[in-house]
């Protein structure tokens, strides 16, 4: 079987970016079993209120609803549990220190797959307030506004 080129979106985690200012954002694989992965391909996963946690120079992803494959009966693993991220070790120590430093957070915000292996996007997150997020809310719907007056007036020429 030939693995396929290229990137195809699973799942991406919205909420982060309206709880979160994304500063860097990094590509990390994961440790899976395969009725994990079949389900994956279904696109059965939630990152809603998952986080990734630095212990003992290892990388880890806590959070993540995988739905249990349904033809999988007892290859099935606990859809909750906390799964390994796979990253180099100098990328590691650099969003630890980063972390502990500046009080940052490190939260998955999109699962795909790439040239057919799961990845996952972390990004170095920093908390968002009240305000601020009703100033992100106030600029989108002001360039949704601007964005539907642009195509109104080209199609009334």
């Amino acid at each position: 079987m030939a693995i396929k080129k290229g990137i195809k979106v699973i799942a991406e985690n919205r909420k982060a970016f309206h709880d979160y200012f994304i500063d860097e954002k990094f590509e990390a694989g994961i440790v899976l079993s395969g009725t994990e992965v079949k389900s994956l391909r279904a696109g059965k996963v939630n990152l809603k209120d998952s986080y990734v946690q630095v212990k003992e120079g290892e990388i880890f992803l806590i959070g993540v609803h995988i739905s249990p494959y349904e033809q999988g009966n007892r290859f099935n693993l606990d859809p909750m549990r906390t799964r390994k991220l796979l990253m180099h070790k100098n990328e590691i120590i650099r969003l630890f220190s980063t972390v502990k430093q500046d009080g940052l957070t490190i939260v998955p915000t999109k699962c795909y797959f790439k040239d057919g292996k799961v990845k996952f996007e972390i990004g170095l997150a920093r908390g968002k307030k009240n305000f601020d997020k009703r100033d992100s809310a106030a600029e989108k719907t002001a360039k949704r506004d601007i964005d539907r007056a642009m195509k109104d007036q080209r199609n009334r020429s």
